[in-house]
């Protein structure tokens, strides 16, 4: 195979794993075979054959659909992003910031800042760019900030934001019939303070995890006021609110990663994060994998009523006589993590491939 024939075939699995393929054994066969290729043929793609390659790894990644190859070939794309980016058209940006955006922690955020830094300026005045163009970019730069936002080591981009108020204020009098479009919109005006022009409709579904959890939370703390599913200035519904400590927390199923390790958090997942500690609320994420045993979930409700300023033996819950400190450091070595950073264990837009036939509606996948 040429480079244009990986590229196109790794679209096409790619969309039709998106449209619900099964990712049988022979596709996934085949998928690791062609990502072996792009190594071997690594400078010879194109700025269409980059643009295609990153949107197909990063839809195949947003489908739940991990290989180790993945993480090997996403390496061999993204050194050409920079060289190439004044001969990429605008679809081919906008594609690589959702891409990019997409594979949340899985690319190094220096790369990522340097490369929407690199891109976005060329689009956000282009009066040729489509909406459909605009709304994925300003999904991507918005998962740019949100990553910036997040790492206690980063600086504040004035400029990517400048960039987000340019690409808002050109979708700012749309009404969009796409759900996922209206999120963005209502995700945008969140970040920039603004009032958002379109309050969208949220499906909301309670996973086996979030309501045991939630169950074992209130015995231990039975004064303890629990919100669930709850939508907070028009932002995508919470797993469990706790109302009178401005606190939420997350019960982050594997579909919030880009693998199995529950480590790599996707794109959607820090932007959400980050909205909700930019309006103010403490976020505590609690990945299922923490919750497969008693002794962890205790662990984990332990620290939830240091936060909220209750002795960890209380209401008649068995504590593991440990208080905040110990807490924290046997959850830093579970691999824990909070959000400032509270994490104890960390709306995108439907869109296009390059020079493709335009994206079906995708059928929604159940919350986890």
């Amino acid at each position: 195979f040429i480079p244009q024939h990986i590229a196109n075939l790794l679209w096409a699995m790619a969309k039709l794993v998106d449209n619900g393929q099964e990712w049988t054994p022979e596709l996934k066969e085949a998928v690791a075979a062609l990502l072996h290729h792009m190594t071997t043929q690594k400078n010879q793609f194109n700025t269409q054959d980059v643009a295609n390659l990153l949107w197909a790894m990063a839809k195949l990644v947003d489908n739940g659909e991990w290989l180790p190859e993945l993480k090997e070939a996403m390496f061999v794309v993204l050194p050409h992003v920079t060289p190439q980016k004044h001969q990429f058209n605008p679809q081919h940006i906008a594609n690589i910031l959702w891409a990019m955006a997409k594979l949340g922690e899985l690319v190094e955020l220096h790369v990522v800042t340097s490369t929407f830094e690199s891109l976005v300026c060329r689009i956000s005045d282009d009066l040729q760019l489509s909406q459909q163009d605009i709304f994925m970019s300003l999904w991507g730069v918005m998962v740019c900030c949100a990553r910036l936002s997040l790492d206690s080591n980063a600086n504040k981009n004035n400029m990517l934001e400048k960039h987000m108020v340019d690409l808002f204020t050109r979708l700012e009098n749309t009404s969009p019939d796409n759900e996922k479009d209206q999120r963005i919109i209502a995700m945008a005006a969140s970040w920039l303070g603004r009032a958002s022009p379109i309050i969208p409709h949220y499906r909301t579904t309670i996973s086996k995890h979030q309501a045991d959890f939630r169950d074992q939370l209130q015995s231990c703390m039975p004064s303890l006021k629990i919100e669930e599913e709850k939508c907070l200035k028009s932002l995508p519904p919470v797993d469990l609110l706790l109302p009178d400590h401005n606190m939420v927390i997350e019960i982050q199923g594997p579909y919030h990663y880009l693998s199995n390790d529950f480590k790599i958090r996707n794109g959607s997942t820090l932007l959400k994060i980050a909205l909700l500690k930019k309006s103010g609320f403490e976020v505590i994420e609690i990945p299922v994998n923490q919750l497969s045993s008693q002794n962890s979930i205790k662990l984990c409700i332990n620290q939830i009523k240091a936060r909220v300023g209750i002795p960890p033996q209380n209401h008649g819950c068995e504590s593991l006589n440990t208080g905040w400190s110990d807490g924290a450091n046997v959850a830093a070595d579970k691999g824990w993590q909070s959000s400032d950073h509270c994490y104890l264990n960390a709306a995108e837009n439907s869109e296009k491939p390059t020079d493709k036939p335009k994206n079906r509606k995708r059928k929604r996948r159940k919350r986890q």
